[in-house]
Protein backbone atom coordinates (compact mmCIF):
# COMPACT_ATOMS: atom_id res chain seq x y z
CA UNK A 1 0.00 0.00 0.00
CA UNK A 2 1.01 3.36 -0.71
CA UNK A 3 1.17 6.79 1.25
CA UNK A 4 0.07 9.62 0.00
CA UNK A 5 -0.10 13.49 0.31
CA UNK A 6 -3.23 15.14 -0.27
CA UNK A 7 -3.07 18.86 -0.61
CA UNK A 8 -5.98 21.42 -0.95
CA UNK A 9 -5.27 23.71 -3.80
CA UNK A 10 -6.62 26.94 -3.28
CA UNK A 11 -4.44 28.76 -1.48
CA UNK A 12 -1.52 26.46 -0.59
CA UNK A 13 -0.93 26.22 -4.77
CA UNK A 14 -2.65 29.16 -6.15
CA UNK A 15 -3.71 32.56 -4.84
CA UNK A 16 -7.00 33.41 -3.72
CA UNK A 17 -8.60 36.92 -2.29
CA UNK A 18 -9.76 36.71 1.30
CA UNK A 19 -13.04 38.05 1.63
CA UNK A 20 -15.34 38.37 5.00
CA UNK A 21 -15.80 35.30 5.44
CA UNK A 22 -14.11 32.85 3.00
CA UNK A 23 -11.84 32.74 0.43
CA UNK A 24 -12.50 33.76 -3.08
CA UNK A 25 -11.45 31.67 -5.21
CA UNK A 26 -10.31 32.11 -9.18
CA UNK A 27 -13.27 32.07 -11.69
CA UNK A 28 -11.14 32.78 -14.51
CA UNK A 29 -7.77 31.66 -16.31
CA UNK A 30 -7.14 35.71 -15.84
CA UNK A 31 -7.13 35.42 -12.08
CA UNK A 32 -5.49 32.03 -11.67
CA UNK A 33 -2.07 32.33 -10.03
CA UNK A 34 0.12 29.69 -9.22
CA UNK A 35 2.34 30.10 -5.80
CA UNK A 36 6.14 29.55 -7.17
CA UNK A 37 7.30 28.81 -3.70
CA UNK A 38 5.03 25.91 -3.73
CA UNK A 39 7.46 23.60 -6.18
CA UNK A 40 10.13 23.24 -3.89
CA UNK A 41 8.58 21.77 -0.78
CA UNK A 42 6.16 19.51 -3.26
CA UNK A 43 8.98 18.06 -5.02
CA UNK A 44 10.43 17.37 -1.34
CA UNK A 45 7.80 15.01 -0.60
CA UNK A 46 7.83 13.54 -4.13
CA UNK A 47 11.29 12.90 -4.02
CA UNK A 48 10.63 10.91 -0.36
CA UNK A 49 8.22 8.67 -2.36
CA UNK A 50 4.96 9.95 -1.52
CA UNK A 51 2.23 10.22 -4.15
CA UNK A 52 0.93 13.81 -4.20
CA UNK A 53 -3.17 14.32 -5.08
CA UNK A 54 -4.80 17.46 -5.07
CA UNK A 55 -8.74 17.45 -3.62
CA UNK A 56 -10.71 20.62 -4.31
CA UNK A 57 -14.13 21.62 -3.44
CA UNK A 58 -15.06 23.89 -6.61
CA UNK A 59 -19.01 24.84 -6.49
CA UNK A 60 -18.62 27.44 -9.01
CA UNK A 61 -18.93 24.76 -11.60
CA UNK A 62 -22.18 23.82 -10.82
CA UNK A 63 -23.61 27.37 -9.31
CA UNK A 64 -22.61 28.62 -12.72
CA UNK A 65 -19.95 31.05 -11.88
CA UNK A 66 -17.07 28.95 -13.13
CA UNK A 67 -17.11 27.68 -16.79
CA UNK A 68 -15.86 23.69 -16.48
CA UNK A 69 -13.23 24.80 -19.55
CA UNK A 70 -11.88 27.26 -17.21
CA UNK A 71 -11.18 24.75 -14.48
CA UNK A 72 -9.89 22.05 -16.51
CA UNK A 73 -7.53 25.16 -17.98
CA UNK A 74 -6.18 26.12 -14.52
CA UNK A 75 -5.52 22.53 -13.67
CA UNK A 76 -3.55 22.24 -16.81
CA UNK A 77 -1.27 24.92 -15.72
CA UNK A 78 -0.91 22.88 -11.77
CA UNK A 79 -0.56 19.61 -13.34
CA UNK A 80 2.58 21.39 -15.82
CA UNK A 81 3.84 23.75 -12.69
CA UNK A 82 4.19 20.97 -9.15
CA UNK A 83 5.14 17.55 -9.55
CA UNK A 84 1.55 16.23 -8.87
CA UNK A 85 0.15 12.29 -9.00
CA UNK A 86 -3.72 13.41 -9.37
CA UNK A 87 -6.23 16.04 -8.69
CA UNK A 88 -9.43 15.29 -7.60
CA UNK A 89 -12.42 17.68 -7.82
CA UNK A 90 -15.81 17.51 -6.09
CA UNK A 91 -17.80 20.56 -8.72
CA UNK A 92 -21.28 20.11 -6.28
CA UNK A 93 -22.40 22.93 -4.05
CA UNK A 94 -23.23 22.95 -0.52
CA UNK A 95 -26.76 21.88 -1.09
CA UNK A 96 -26.32 19.02 -3.39
CA UNK A 97 -25.19 16.83 -0.06
CA UNK A 98 -22.70 15.11 -1.82
CA UNK A 99 -20.37 12.56 -0.37
CA UNK A 100 -17.08 13.65 -2.37
CA UNK A 101 -17.62 17.60 -0.95
CA UNK A 102 -15.39 18.26 1.94
CA UNK A 103 -15.41 18.51 4.67
CA UNK A 104 -16.99 14.81 4.02
CA UNK A 105 -13.88 12.25 3.21
CA UNK A 106 -15.14 11.15 -0.30
CA UNK A 107 -12.37 12.28 -2.60
CA UNK A 108 -9.95 10.66 -0.09
CA UNK A 109 -11.74 7.63 0.01
CA UNK A 110 -11.87 7.79 -3.97
CA UNK A 111 -7.94 8.05 -3.60
CA UNK A 112 -7.43 5.55 -1.64
CA UNK A 113 -9.35 2.94 -4.13
CA UNK A 114 -7.83 4.59 -7.07
CA UNK A 115 -4.09 4.74 -5.87
CA UNK A 116 -4.22 1.85 -3.47
CA UNK A 117 -3.17 3.34 -0.32
CA UNK A 118 -3.16 2.95 3.42
CA UNK A 119 -5.15 5.84 4.77
CA UNK A 120 -3.94 5.65 8.51
CA UNK A 121 -0.65 6.67 6.77
CA UNK A 122 -1.38 9.50 4.98
CA UNK A 123 -1.26 13.27 5.02
CA UNK A 124 -3.21 16.19 4.73
CA UNK A 125 -2.03 19.70 3.81
CA UNK A 126 -4.27 22.66 3.80
CA UNK A 127 -5.57 25.81 5.78
CA UNK A 128 -8.84 24.75 6.10
CA UNK A 129 -10.98 23.36 8.67
CA UNK A 130 -12.95 21.20 5.72
CA UNK A 131 -10.00 18.80 4.86
CA UNK A 132 -8.80 18.81 8.75
CA UNK A 133 -12.19 17.17 9.36
CA UNK A 134 -11.95 15.14 6.26
CA UNK A 135 -8.80 14.03 7.40
CA UNK A 136 -9.90 13.04 10.84
CA UNK A 137 -13.26 10.84 9.23
CA UNK A 138 -11.06 8.77 6.53
CA UNK A 139 -8.16 8.58 9.35
CA UNK A 140 -5.29 10.76 7.61
CA UNK A 141 -3.27 12.69 9.77
CA UNK A 142 -3.77 17.02 9.09
CA UNK A 143 -1.31 19.39 8.54
CA UNK A 144 -2.84 22.93 8.53
CA UNK A 145 -0.86 26.20 7.50
CA UNK A 146 -2.10 28.97 9.99
CA UNK A 147 -4.73 30.90 8.46
CA UNK A 148 -8.12 32.32 9.82
CA UNK A 149 -10.04 28.79 8.22
CA UNK A 150 -8.42 26.86 10.63
CA UNK A 151 -11.58 26.76 12.91
CA UNK A 152 -12.32 24.39 16.14
CA UNK A 153 -12.37 21.24 14.80
CA UNK A 154 -9.58 18.15 15.64
CA UNK A 155 -6.51 19.14 13.68
CA UNK A 156 -3.26 17.00 13.92
CA UNK A 157 -0.44 19.80 13.56
CA UNK A 158 -0.85 23.76 12.85
CA UNK A 159 1.86 25.04 11.33
CA UNK A 160 3.39 28.52 10.31
CA UNK A 161 3.46 27.70 6.32
CA UNK A 162 4.30 25.40 4.16
CA UNK A 163 8.01 24.58 4.34
CA UNK A 164 7.42 23.67 7.83
CA UNK A 165 4.08 21.74 6.98
CA UNK A 166 6.77 19.69 4.73
CA UNK A 167 8.80 19.34 7.37
CA UNK A 168 6.72 17.78 9.89
CA UNK A 169 5.07 15.31 6.93
CA UNK A 170 8.93 13.93 5.88
CA UNK A 171 9.43 13.75 9.78
CA UNK A 172 6.65 12.01 10.32
CA UNK A 173 6.83 9.11 7.32
CA UNK A 174 6.51 7.97 4.71
CA UNK A 175 6.77 4.98 7.55
CA UNK A 176 6.87 1.12 5.21
CA UNK A 177 3.75 -0.65 5.10
CA UNK A 178 3.40 -3.26 8.10
CA UNK A 179 4.50 -7.02 6.28
CA UNK A 180 2.67 -9.55 7.75
CA UNK A 181 4.70 -12.33 9.73
CA UNK A 182 5.31 -15.27 7.77
CA UNK A 183 3.94 -19.07 8.55
CA UNK A 184 6.41 -21.17 8.94
CA UNK A 185 6.52 -23.87 6.25
CA UNK A 186 6.29 -27.35 7.35
CA UNK A 187 8.38 -29.63 5.71
CA UNK A 188 7.16 -32.89 4.34
CA UNK A 189 8.00 -35.93 6.76
CA UNK A 190 9.16 -38.72 5.21
CA UNK A 191 7.28 -42.25 5.58
CA UNK A 192 9.37 -45.16 5.77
Amino acid sequence: MKTAVFIERDAILNEVRVGPKHQITPSSLEEFKVIPEAVEPLRQLRSAGLVLIVTTNQPGVSRGTLPRRELDRMHDILRRVFPLDDLLICTHDENDRCPCRKPKPGLLIEAAFKWHLDLDRCFVISDKWQDAEAARTAGCTSLLIRSPWVGPVHHDFILPDLESVVAKVLQLGPTPAPVPAATPRRRPVAIG
